[in-house]
């Protein structure tokens, strides 16, 4: 598949798809599209009780849903589980008709999702799961994704890691750096941000950033960004 070319719809069904603004969720709804599923949503989720080290701002979650041409929902959350169901019912009481959810897990939550899923009558479709961490990187480069680095855990990764994109010298650098540490951040030791991918319109551009120490992590905070079109 060319990686400028977007994906063709076969009407395989309508999905939302779980969204962080990173790779993995990124990728699954690349992986869906490709498929054959139509995404009608986007859904972010951000928990109440806890600033996440790796959390977004909206604007930034926003700016790349506009990007897909995809609406994104944005909630806050106690229970993870509880409103991703109300968003979905929501949903469909207005009319929507929602197949399936997409989720960019790879190697956790299975539990959660099936659950989710199963109550809701969804399809659950995870294009990621299970599948080798660095075949994964490897695969969104291919496809000519742009990813940076967010935020890192700080004991495991200095500050410096901010801001790097994820290539062939991010694999090797962080294999030589500590090879413990997962290829995709599986165990939390990175977050990132997709700037850039073959379904976007526009690109993302970091305009203005500061380094923030927060909750044993360090996180670029983006103040000023522009959408350049492709």
């Amino acid at each position: 598949m060319s990686t400028n070319s977007i994906p063709a719809k076969n009407d395989k069904g309508k999905v939302v798809v779980s969204w962080t603004g990173g790779k993995d969720s990124c990728l699954a709804c690349y992986g869906a599209i490709s498929e054959g599923f139509e995404v009608s949503h986007l859904l972010n989720f951000s928990e109440i009780q806890r600033h996440c080290s790796h959390d977004i701002s909206p604007d930034l979650l926003y700016a790349q849903a506009e990007a897909l041409g995809i609406p994104l929902i944005q909630k806050d959350f106690t229970s993870y589980e509880q409103e991703f169901k109300k968003v979905v019912r929501d949903l469909r009481n207005n009319g929507g008709k929602i197949d399936g959810a997409v989720f960019g897990h790879i190697k956790t939550h299975k539990n959660l999702v099936d659950r989710i899923c199963e109550d809701l009558g969804l399809e659950l479709i995870m294009p990621l799961w299970q599948r080798n961490s660095e075949q994964i990187l490897n695969g969104l480069i291919d496809l000519g994704l742009e990813v940076i680095l967010l935020s890192v855990k700080a004991d495991l990764l200095g500050k410096e890691w901010l801001g790097r994109k994820i290539d062939e010298n991010f694999i090797r650098d962080l294999k030589k750096h500590n090879p413990s540490i997962d290829p995709c951040g599986e165990n939390g030791e990175f977050h990132t941000f997709v700037t850039d991918c073959p379904l976007f319109k526009y690109k993302i551009k970091f305009m203005e950033s500061k380094i923030v120490l927060r909750g044993g992590y360090w996180f670029l905070e983006i103040s000023k960004f522009k959408a350049e079109r492709k």
